[in-house]
Formats: structure tokens, sequence, C-alpha cells
């Protein structure tokens, strides 16, 4: 009997409904996890999405895509398949794509995490016979510090860069990462500034009713005003460019889940580095897995080989999912480039 979901050439593929899941080519119908680059490529005729994340979704496909948005747990048919979408705590409007047909459930992750966070909904585990899992940090090496002693360290770079009249600039991905922290740093410290990538997103975050500080847009006269005692919040592409002159003298930090490992900092050029993933580490990975009690589990993006091994040690009916994740560094997921 064929698996109700399976890998083709656009990416995986529900035949009884006739769908894919995050589709890396343009198809006829996309359910999406998430609006980061990889999980939401532009093109395909219509898009289900969780509702909550329509707006920043829209932001990356372009105001003609054809999107519907969905409740978390509400139930629609897609002919004769049931479809439903539940939180993934990723990043906002993220979902587990709960698939059914004929008793069968498949649950697909999507990118996920089980930490706490504010800017959006928190995961829910999901029961399913097969469990399609993400697994971009899927090592044991990878278990996070506590959350709030990053954001307090964080607060402390920039108390102290603000003491010596030093802009903190910290590096964040645009979508997710730079409102969490924009969520979790003490803003009586200064003036936040918020890179003209972060601005329009951070926007949808507020219109979706997450609280987050005042951000300021750049020119020239705000920064002379801020006088070194400001934050300021950058995709990784802005390290390097003309853009960063105008915060001389600045302190370069980076915010990612890779910081854990050692030389990234160094290979990142920067002065500190946080570790905060938007990803499960090593034990929200297993925790996941063990709380959806399936009886399959499938594996795709990140450590596969070495999640596949140690589940199947464990005596776990695990497989790998194939991907065409192309692993943009600034672009997707916290990738961390090749050395």
């Amino acid at each position: 009997m064929p698996s109700l979901l399976q890998p083709d050439e656009c990416g995986l593929y529900c035949a009884a409904g006739d769908f894919h899941i995050d589709p890396w080519r343009a198809v006829e119908r996309a359910v999406i996890t998430h609006a980061h680059a990889d999980h939401a490529r532009p093109g395909c005729r219509s898009y289900l999405a969780a509702a909550e994340g329509v707006e920043v979704l829209r932001s990356r496909l372009g105001p003609e895509a054809a999107i519907r948005g969905l409740a978390y747990g509400e139930r629609i048919d897609m002919r004769g398949v049931t479809v439903s979408l539940h939180p993934a705590g990723h990043i906002l409007g993220s979902a587990q794509v709960r698939v059914e047909h004929r008793g069968e459930v498949w649950v697909v992750s999507g990118d996920f995490k089980t930490t706490p966070d504010p800017t959006c909904a928190a995961f829910e585990s999901v029961h399913c016979h097969t469990f399609i899992c993400e697994c971009t940090f899927g090592m044991p090496f990878y278990r996070w510090p506590a959350q709030r002693g990053v954001f307090d360290e964080i607060d402390e770079w920039w108390r102290e860069n603000a003491g010596r009249g030093v802009t903190s600039v910290l590096f964040a991905y645009a979508l997710g990462k730079a409102q969490r922290i924009l969520a979790g740093v003490d803003a009586s410290i200064g003036p936040i500034f918020a890179h003209g990538a972060v601005h329009p997103l951070t926007a949808a975050y507020r219109a979706a009713g997450r609280a987050l500080p005042e951000t300021e847009t750049v020119d020239q006269e705000r920064v002379r005003t801020a006088g070194g005692r400001a934050l300021v919040v950058a995709p990784p592409s802005a390290q390097g460019t003309p853009w960063l002159r105008r915060f001389e003298p600045y302190s370069l930090g980076f915010a990612s889940g890779w910081m854990l490992v050692r030389g990234a900092r160094r290979r990142r050029a920067v002065d500190r580095g946080f570790v905060l993933s938007d990803h499960a580490d090593w034990d929200g990975l297993m925790h996941a897995i063990d709380a959806a009690g399936a009886e399959r589990i499938g594996l795709t993006h990140g450590f596969t080989d070495v999640m596949l091994r140690w589940l199947r040690e464990q005596g776990r009916d695990a497989f790998l999912v194939t991907t065409g994740y192309a692993g943009e560094i600034d672009d997707a997921h916290e990738q961390e480039p090749a050395t």
C-alpha cells in the first residue's frame, strides 16, 4: 500500500488529497508550515497556512498570492483527506500539518521548538501513526541554555557597550529571531533600531497582537542622537555592508544555536555569540518524538543520519525523508555556513 505522504520532484506529496507540504517548486496546492524562505516558495496556485501567520506569509510571497488561513485545530477536507494545522512554536504562524485518510494519521512537524516564546503559539504535541520530524540540531551535543539567562547576557553586553558609547549590533534572522529578541531584551537600556528588513515583519507581529517594544528606523540624525546607547537588530546579510558604518564605533553580536559550536563566533567575525535558537535542541526533539506516540518516525533537514542511527538503536522504526532544501545561509533556518 502506498504511503499517505511521499516525496516527489516538487516536495512532500499527498496523492490522495492532491497537495504538497512545503514544496520547493511551484505546485497547484501548497500547505505551508511557516513563512521562512526554504518552506514557503513563491509561484504556487494556492496556499493553505495558519491564520495568524497569513500576513507574514503574504509579505514573503507578495500581495497577489492566494492564501487561505486556517485556525489552529480547525479541520478541512481536501479531496477526502482531513487536514489540520497545529502550533509548532517556531515563529509566528508556524504549524505542524496533521493529515488523516481512512484512519491513518501523519504529522509533519515543519520547523519547531519546545521553548516558550511570547511571539508565537506554543508547540503542541499531536498524536499520529507516522511523525515526520525536522532535526536541524539533531545531535546530543545541542542542548540549549536557559532562555532567560541568554537574554540576561544580551542585556549585560548591551548595557556595558552603552556605558562606553559603543553601539550594540546584534545579527539575527529578520523573521522570527529578531522579534523574539525584541520581546526578550530590556528596552529600558536604550533606543532600539531595526534594519529595514526587520521593520515590516515586526509590524506584522504587532498586527497579530504580539507586544514588542518600539523600534526606530535608521537615519543619521537618530543614530547621532542615540550616542552609542542603542541596540541595532539586523539580519546577518548586513554584516560588512556600508549600512553598518553609520553606527561606528560598534560591537557585533550574533544570536543563533550555532553559537554553541566552538569556533562559530570566530567564523562569523563577531565579538559575542549568544546561543538562541528557534529550533528544538536534542532534548526537545526527543520529547516531540515521544509525545507524538508514532509507530514510524521520518527524519528530514539537518543531522538526519545521527538521529536515524540513534532511533534505530532504540528499536524505533525510523526512515529518512528527502528534501530539496538548498540551505540559504541568511534566508533559511539558521544554517551555519560551510567552513
